[in-house]
Parts: C-alpha cells; sequence; structure tokens
C-alpha cells in the first residue's frame, strides 16, 4: 500500500511536470492558437496538479488490478502495454473527438498524440518498474 501511494504521488508530480513541458512551450503555444477564442487566459496550476495526481492514483490501481492480464513478461513490457492501453483510451479518443469537433491544424493534433503517446508510455514504464 506503501509503495502504491509513493508510486502514484511520484506519477502525479511527472504528469504535471510533463504538461506544463508539453503545453506551455512556445511551440505548443503557436500550435495551439487556434483554442485562444474559447481557452482561459490564466491555468489553475494548483487544481492541473490536483486532477494529475488523482490520475495518477486511479491509474495506478487500474495498472495493479490488470498486473496479470497485461502482455508482456516482465514488468517494463507490462507497463508499456498499459501506456498503450491508457493512450489508446485517453489520448487518441481526445484527439479523434479534437478532429470531429473543431477546425484544429493537423500538426497540432500530431502534436497532441505524440506529445499524449509520449506521456502515457512513461507513466505506464514507471508503473511496470515499480508496481505489482
Amino acid at each position: 500500500m506503501l509503495r502504491y501511494i509513493i508510486v502514484s504521488v511520484f506519477g502525479g508530480f511527472i504528469l504535471g511536470l510533463l504538461d506544463g513541458l508539453i503545453n506551455a512551450n512556445p511551440y505548443a503555444q503557436k500550435l495551439f492558437e487556434v483554442y485562444k477564442p474559447i481557452a482561459k487566459s490564466s491555468v489553475n496550476i494548483i487544481l492541473g496538479f490536483g486532477i494529475d495526481f488523482l490520475y495518477s492514483f486511479v491509474m495506478a490501481g487500474i495498472f495493479i488490478l490488470l498486473y496479470k492480464s497485461l502482455p508482456g513478461s516482465s514488468g517494463l513490457l507490462k507497463g508499456l502495454s498499459f501506456g498503450l492501453i491508457v493512450s489508446f483510451f485517453s489520448v487518441a479518443m481526445h484527439v479523434f473527438s479534437q478532429l470531429v469537433m473543431f477546425k484544429v491544424p493537423a500538426s497540432a493534433l500530431i502534436y497532441m498524440f505524440l506529445t499524449g503517446l509520449t506521456e502515457m508510455l512513461i507513466i505506464g514504464i514507471l508503473f511496470g518498474l515499480t508496481l505489482k
């Protein structure tokens, strides 16, 4: 239980940092200008980190529940498998929704997909190497 809590907190911290790097860099800001008319003028960083910590606790719990069923013979491979599964249900579905609902440049969608996939693979690897 203690390991779950520590890994979840660390995972939440990593998610928060990655979200900041992914969304606040100059390249991303340029890509996401399309959202400017509907975007908030400032971001609530504390709420954002809180959500990332919540996500991390939930994902770590789901990882533990699914561990034996995940493909792979090692924790690393199980973590990668989990990262790919989570990427499909969160990142890919989000990108496809944006494609259908908004006039978003393909470069922004590709960026969202690749960075989201990378983020979920990092979290999956963390879980795979530390949780069983």
